[in-house]
């Protein structure tokens, strides 16, 4: 018994070595993918069913106690049985591969077993299909696992060989003679099977945590690959930002060579063949014509398939990657390599994730594009609100100036030519040096104060230290003309409207106020947070004043409104001293009269 344990050691030693070797090549770890149906599970019976021959062939032949070993045996005598691991293949198929590859890998084996004959023939013949039907059953019940834990598979592993030496039992016709050879060889069989079937499930434990984290280092490598190329991609896709796109993939993803194409033409070209794959060339392949047609991932395999003209060209295979944005293909990134084989599964999931990550990063700048567009296009409505009555009196106010007052009147065309140009002018940008914005109210104010000289007072406070401060445009002046058209509505004199800037240290209040009638309480928080249903206007003014001022400073800078104890009301919001943001108008780039 001793030495048939060492002989099946020795031989499920150099099995286990074999297939260590075997789990190397990347055939063995493409048969790990999860999906296992149809053709793909015709493969994997056919795989664990080689690899049963040749557990089959690495047993010993038994005649009472002695035992025979041979590098090949084609056929056992009558009275001999053939004792080897070869239920550990059928295991390890159902184990991995589920009842019916077991069962399929089993029948195959079964046929050889029963091809080679010997003492109990059919009872080795029937065990191995069983064995694969049980333990993929086994396993699907046991564990959710893609492969069962070793230890589970060790306890699993056991029940096989005494499941054979119960159907040797039951299939023999000299039980005299079968008991004592079960006595001799079911040990030794539970032991070495039991053992190898636990390694060889960790042995693919430690393939499956590898290919996991090749796949995790893969997926992190994109994400960096994407971070590194969003600031090719927010500009225009033009020949320069191609080129550096392609410079960036080049270094990144250690191939041959890198292009980068829009719909019609070659924008960079980068590594091998730079001599002849040049910028400006259209496009040839029929591949790469196919990917912008149907914006699917493409693969060239061989040199026809590149269509390159120049014969010792040394791409000869290609991964073809669409580029879309909002659904339609705006480029492709082809990715060169000298040899076909080594354009790998990983090189594909590669390849492709970085065409989704950079996909969905053009579609979130053209989103912010668009929104960018959206709030210029709010703006120059908010221009277009300007109340019309406010432009009509103020040139009567001119005509009639002209005959009485020309130097006035003169003052009062170029307050509001300033006015107007500050409209055009500052409703491109989100954010604005604040005192821009105190100009912009101030042409406001002289206008009024022209109007209503009589029966209004404004005074603006302003401190010294605002150059640095960023508001968005059109904030301070709707506030006052609120406070002038429905605050002051019924005030036929001592009128009043202040303007304040305080400075708080870390930040800036800005308060409107009046003498005049105040808020309703009704409206008073209701008002900038929704459009109301009055009597003379909406409230959209205020909201969108609030919206803005929320939406680009954050919420501690929304509107305030209160009503005054000695009459009228107060609006006011604070605006932080310094404000990252990117387009802000520049100090050259003031108004000018």
């Amino acid at each position: 018994m001793e030495a048939l344990t060492t002989v099946l050691f020795e031989r499920m030693g150099l099995l286990l070595l074999f297939a260590f070797m075997i789990s190397r090549i990347p055939f063995f770890k493409e048969l790990l993918e999860p999906d296992i149906k149809g053709s793909r599970m015709l493969r994997h019976s056919v795989v664990f069913a080689i690899f049963g021959v040749a557990c089959v062939q690495a047993g010993v032949v038994v005649t009472g106690k002695n035992i025979t070993e041979h590098l090949w045996v084609t056929s056992v005598p009558n009275e001999g049985i053939f004792i080897g691991p070869s239920l550990v293949a059928i295991v390890m198929a159902g184990l991995f591969g589920g009842p019916r590859v077991g069962c399929i890998a089993g029948f195959l084996v079964g046929g050889y077993v029963f091809y080679l004959g010997g003492q109990g023939q059919l009872a080795n013949t029937i065990v191995l299909p069983l064995a694969g039907i049980i333990t993929g059953f086994t396993a699907r019940f046991f564990s959710k696992d893609r492969i069962i834990a070793p230890e589970k598979a060790l306890f699993i592993g056991m029940f096989m060989p005494i499941l054979h030496m119960c159907l040797l039992l039951a299939f023999t016709h000299q039980p005299e003679q079968t008991i004592p050879l079960i006595n001799f060889i079911g040990i030794p069989l539970v032991l070495t099977d039991s053992i190898a079937i636990a390694v060889f499930t960790a042995m693919i434990h430690s393939v499956i945590r590898e290919k996991e984290q090749e796949a995790a280092m893969e997926a992190s490598r994109a994400l960096k690959i994407a971070d590194l190329a969003l600031p090719f991609l927010k500009g225009e896709f033009d020949r320069h930002a191609a080129e550096a796109l392609a410079k960036l993939l080049y270094r990144e993803l250690n191939v041959a060579a890198v292009s980068i194409t829009d719909q019609n033409k070659v924008l960079a070209h980068v590594g091998a063949s730079s001599d002849h794959h040049l910028p400006g060339q259209p496009i040839q392949t029929e591949l790469s014509r196919k990917a912008i047609a149907t914006a699917l991932l493409q693969v060239a395999y061989d040199r026809e398939d590149i269509q390159c003209q120049k014969r010792h060209c040394p791409l000869t295979a290609a991964i073809i990657v669409p580029l879309k944005q909002s659904g339609q293909v705006k480029g492709l990134i082809k990715i060169y390599f000298k040899k076909a084989q080594q354009i790998r599964k990983v090189e594909l999931a590669l390849a492709e994730g970085l065409g989704k990550i950079l996909s969905n990063q053009l579609d979130l700048l053209a989103m912010e594009k668009m929104k960018g567009l959206i709030q210029e296009a709010e703006l120059r409505n908010l221009q277009a609100q300007i109340n019309p009555h406010f432009l009509f009196n103020t040139l009567h106010s001119i005509d009639s100036l002209i005959r009485t007052n020309p130097e006035k009147a003169r003052y009062l065309l170029v307050q509001l030519s300033t006015f107007m140009r500050f409209n055009f002018k500052l409703a491109t940008m989100p954010l604005i040096p604040l005192k821009k914005e105190v100009q912009h109210v101030q042409a406001y104010l002289e206008i009024v104060k022209v109007r209503f000289s009589d029966q209004l007072h404004i005074a603006f406070h302003v401190p010294g230290n605002i150059d640095d401060v960023r508001i968005p445009p059109f904030t301070i002046q709707p506030l006052v003309e609120n406070s002038l058209l429905h605050g002051l509505k019924d005030v036929e004199k001592g009128g009043e409207i202040i303007v304040k800037i305080t400075d708080l240290k870390d930040r800036l209040k800005i308060e409107v106020r009046d003498n005049g009638c105040g808020l309703p309480w009704g409206l008073l928080h209701r008002l900038g947070r929704e459009t109301l249903r009055v009597e003379k206007g909406n409230g959209t003014g205020i909201y969108n004043v609030n919206q803005r001022l929320t939406g680009l400073l954050g919420p501690e800078a929304r509107l305030v409104f209160q009503n005054l104890k000695t009459g009228g009301c107060c609006i006011y919001f604070y605006v932080p001293k310094t404000v990252e943001e990117k387009g802000i108008i520049n100090e050259n780039q003031s108004v000018s009269r």
